[in-house]
């Protein structure tokens, strides 16, 4: 619930700053112990509230190349590297679709079943894409996104009753941050198609 002591930009300046104390789980911090189908379930459901993980989806994953397969007879099938690589997805799947991810992977690990081919690992992998998710939420809260006297400014200009002019404030920073998200989603998708289809065409 908002506090309502916050200006509104105050308010979104100190929910960006729980968000980068609360970045993607260490490398380390991955379960050590090869897992089940369904205990990746509720390791993924527990980690991603806003996701809602089943077998299928998983498997479909697996089915269409995207992640690795389970090791061969093994009832605790599921490794490290398989959560690695569920996690690094699930950051993916708000902006890419399945297809557009698996294209993203195979540029650093070729054919996704055959570890003998990958560029770098997929712990090197994951650790990188940790440092740059921290940096990323340090660089965001560090910046100011947003002009609070401009903002005022115009909400002024608009002649709104007091109750009012908290709501638009919050309306304007929320469109704000959805144009910037849009940008960046447009950007990923030009990268993967222009970039990736290009150097298959070499």
């Amino acid at each position: 619930m908002k506090d309502t002591k916050l200006s509104t930009i105050e308010y979104i300046d100190k929910l960006a700053k729980e968000i980068s104390n609360n970045t993607i789980v260490g490398y380390e911090e991955l379960p050590k112990y090869d897992l089940f189908l369904s205990q990746v379930i509720d390791y993924l459901n527990d980690k991603f509230e806003e996701e809602d993980y089943t077998n299928n989806i998983v498997q479909n994953y697996i089915k269409n190349e995207v992640i690795s397969k389970p090791q061969d007879g093994k009832k605790r099938g599921y490794t490290k590297l398989h959560l690695a690589q569920l996690v690094l997805l699930s950051y993916m799947r708000p902006l890419l679709t399945t297809e557009e991810i698996k294209k993203v992977f195979t540029l650093a690990f070729n054919e996704i079943n055959d570890r003998s081919d990958d560029i770098i690992s997929w712990e090197m992998a994951y650790k990188m894409f940790s440092d740059i998710q921290k940096e990323s939420f340090q660089d965001f809260v560090s910046k100011q996104h947003f002009n609070d006297e401009k903002l005022k400014s115009m909400i002024k200009e608009m002649n709104l009753k007091e109750e009012e002019e908290s709501r638009i404030s919050e309306f304007l920073i929320v469109m704000t941050l959805i144009c910037q998200a849009s940008a960046i989603k447009k950007l990923v998708k030009r990268i993967v198609y222009e970039h990736i289809e290009g150097s298959k065409e070499e």
